[in-house]
């Protein structure tokens, strides 16, 4: 079994206040759930308006699995609105557990 996580943070600059950024989060994680079948939370950074952290998670018993579904998470949120800009990401696939 292989656990992929990644950690993905984005700004929000249409975000006005913590309202608007929670209907964006949660209307992301909402889709990234649908369409992925992964676990996906906001993990940091509850407090700032116009940045959003999310971290993502599979498993999978093929590591080359797990880094192909969360490259393709990354991708969906690069492309997801205009307004949501990705920052950074980090990935990590922790193998054979």
């Amino acid at each position: 079994m292989h656990i992929g996580i990644c950690r993905l943070v984005a700004h929000l600059p249409n975000a006005g206040n913590l309202k608007a950024k929670r209907q964006v989060a949660r209307s992301l994680t909402q889709r990234i759930r649908n369409q992925f079948n992964v676990a996906v939370a906001e993990i940091e950074d509850n407090d700032l308006w116009q940045r959003l952290t999310l971290g993502i998670c599979c498993v999978s018993n093929d590591s080359a699995h797990a880094h192909q579904m969360l490259s393709r998470v990354i991708d969906f949120v690069d492309d997801f609105r205009e307004d949501v800009v990705l920052l950074d990401q980090e990935m990590e696939i922790i193998p054979g557990v």
